[in-house]
């Protein structure tokens, strides 16, 4: 096992590794921008290297920097989170000739599953069902109005290089594809460098259902079960569940199997996750993500597997040390984002410094976090801030856990996606276990009229407490203590004197 790694990371994910990396006695060293020098992840390694000032491009996602600082510093092995590199096939080459373990994948399975066409073709030979289109990318706009033909509308144009929801369009009709195809591509183009795109049939009510999936250097690999991602908007989740409601154990065996077929006929290594689009009892590939996914914890809650610990233990060397036989689902875990966005004005992107903050806790809740009071929130990074999982012996517990932790969560200084979460949790097509893709979209995430003047009054009451506690403050630099003292005194005698002379109601 090794005795330092680096994390090539930042936030909640940075955070989340160095504990597991802790308990295994081993040690970690973080890198940081100068916008990050007081962030928790520079804290809580044993060692934190700068990377100067500047965006994302000259910091986190400088290869040269990263490996570097792992040399200076003695680390024998670097895991990328997700995110930044996590996915560059170039990165985990260069780790690899720099001396250093890749804790990730294979760089050639990164490459077989980070291009969506030649992902495609690869799972057609492999024998895993995949929706109805193309496995060539697309001339243009009249080759897919061809297949259009042929597959039906609607249809989804889609990059080949992408993710996250970018370079997508959804076509209704043919008229529409023109523009659509144009759009999309110089989306594409501009996000990954890569313009091309190619068709799938859109399915219209389809759920987000993906497996987790672990495999050693010796060939083994089991699965994980399931995970329920279709809370979600504009192809960024929101609530996460496992299992799944509509998943029987029959139907888990067969999309575990399938999945690890999907990371097999690439030889994968490590942790993985393939999505699948679920609608009317069928399934299809949709995507391998070639990294540890956001939602793992729900995954780890589940099964009481450490998927970072085993991501180390297999990035060392060492082979699975269990069989699909000795994993057992055990309850139901739900998963919220909370992120810095404001869902009342259509998920506008919120900034600020966090203040006020009230953490959940208690049985069953887990928090990753990488919130602190004082930490500038602004657009340069993810907006995610943390992530709440709780754990439930059923489904109905669980929602309800989640519900009360949710509650407790207060984030001053910024507005969150906490109160949309909670409006899904709350809504009956959830309870009832029947939504898709399109649910979020669909839900009225305004609040409720008569909560205006409530809100309207709480203002009110804190704008006077608070100009009230200026009016008797001092500065700093000219408290006298006896004059601080005696304005207390004073403020207390007449609060005394006002209660005496206030006559009964």
């Amino acid at each position: 096992m090794f005795t330092r790694i680096l994390i090539a990371n930042r936030g909640e994910i940075a955070l989340r590794i160095i504990r597991t990396a802790r308990e295994m006695g081993v040690e970690c060293v973080s890198i940081y921008s100068r916008a990050d020098q007081s962030s928790l992840h520079t804290r809580m390694a044993h060692v934190a290297v700068p990377l100067g000032d500047g965006p994302p491009a000259t910091t986190y996602l400088d290869m040269d920097k990263v490996i570097a600082a792992a040399q200076e510093t003695g680390a024998q092995a670097i895991h990328p989170g997700y995110g930044f590199l996590a996915e560059n096939a170039e990165f985990a080459r260069r780790v690899s000739a720099a001396g250093l373990a890749w804790i990730g994948p294979p760089p050639q399975a990164i490459e077989a599953m980070g291009d969506k066409i030649t992902s495609r073709q690869a799972m057609e030979r492999a024998g895993v069902p995949i929706v109805p289109g193309t496995e060539e990318p697309l001339e243009g706009p009249e080759e897919a109005a061809v297949i259009a033909e042929r597959i039906g509308y609607p249809i989804a144009l889609k990059a080949s290089a992408g993710g996250g929801g970018k370079g997508i369009r959804v076509v209704e009709r043919v008229a529409d594809l023109d523009g659509a195809f144009r759009t999309a591509s110089g989306e594409a183009l501009g996000a990954f460098g890569d313009g091309r795109l190619y068709v799938e049939k859109y399915l219209g009510h389809a759920r987000h259902i993906e497996i987790q999936v672990l495999f050693d250097s010796q060939g083994n690999g089991v699965h994980l079960g399931e995970r329920e991602c279709s809370i979600q908007r504009r192809h960024q989740k929101l609530v996460e569940e496992c299992p799944s409601v509509v998943i029987d154990d029959d139907l888990r065996a067969r999309m575990g199997e399938v999945a690890l077929r999907a990371g097999s006929s690439v030889n994968y290594a490590g942790a993985g996750t393939v999505e699948f689009l679920f609608e009317d009892g069928d399934f299809y590939f949709l995507e391998m993500n070639t990294r540890l996914q956001v939602e793992h914890p729900v995954t780890e809650m589940v099964t009481g597997v450490d998927l970072v610990r085993e991501q180390l233990r297999v990035a060392a060397g060492e082979p699975l040390g269990f069989t699909q036989a000795d994993l057992k689902f055990n309850g139901h875990a739900i998963e919220v984002r909370i992120n810095a966005e404001d869902p009342a004005h259509g998920f506008l992107p919120s900034t600020g410094r966090l203040s006020n903050l009230r953490l959940p806790s208690g049985p069953w809740v887990r928090l990753d976090s990488a919130m602190y009071r004082g930490l500038e929130v602004g657009t340069t990074y993810d907006p995610m801030l943390a992530k709440v999982i709780v754990w439930g012996p059923d489904r109905e517990r669980a929602i309800a856990r989640m519900e009360r932790a949710l509650e407790e969560l207060n984030v001053g200084g910024v507005r969150t996606g906490a109160p949309a979460a909670l409006a899904v949790l709350r809504s009956a097509g959830f309870r009832a276990g029947d939504f898709d893709t399109h649910y979020l979209e669909n839900l009225d995430l305004h609040a409720p009229a008569e909560w205006e003047g409530l809100a309207a009054a709480a203002a009110a009451v804190f704008r006077h407490k608070r100009a009230h506690r200026r009016a008797l403050a001092t500065t700093s630099a000219n408290r006298d203590p006896w004059l601080a003292r005696s304005r207390r005194e004073w403020s207390d005698h007449a609060r005394r004197t006002a209660r005496r002379e206030m006559p009964d109601a």
